[in-house]
């Protein structure tokens, strides 16, 4: 972990996004923190096809980011993480932002530790 989950609105241009270089920066970021195995760290992009957003105006966009964190890190170490992957998201984003209307939030969740299964062979590789 964390799970990288980035929901983006169908009127955003793909190449202007450039989600493989987006997720390579937070993984790196991930990484590098000390306190996420690269083994756990994943990305994903779902493209909203179907949004309304404030007045209806068909050029405003959003792009909304979750990072599924697991459970046990203190409150401030949890904050510290947000606030990195916010400022890599923003940055990232700034282009698009500059260009038209565009709402970017994010949100760091922390999984129950009682309801959340995982089973993986990924660490495997990196723990060599």
């Amino acid at each position: 972990m964390p799970h990288f989950i980035l929901e983006y609105s169908a009127n955003l241009n793909d190449e202007l996004l450039d989600l493989d270089n987006l997720f390579e920066k937070l993984h790196h970021c991930a990484s590098s923190s000390g306190i996420f195995p690269l083994g756990g760290i994943r990305s994903r992009a779902v493209r909203c096809e179907q949004y309304r957003i404030a007045d209806g105006d068909p050029s405003m966009a959003f792009v909304h980011l979750t990072a599924k964190i697991g459970h046990g890190r203190e409150p401030a170490v949890q904050k510290t993480e947000a606030e990195k992957f916010f400022a890599i998201l923003t940055q990232h984003l700034q282009p698009i932002f500059d260009r038209q209307y565009l709402g970017i939030s994010f949100e760091m969740t922390e999984l129950h530790p009682l309801l959340n299964f995982k089973k993986n062979n990924i660490h495997q590789k990196f723990n060599r």
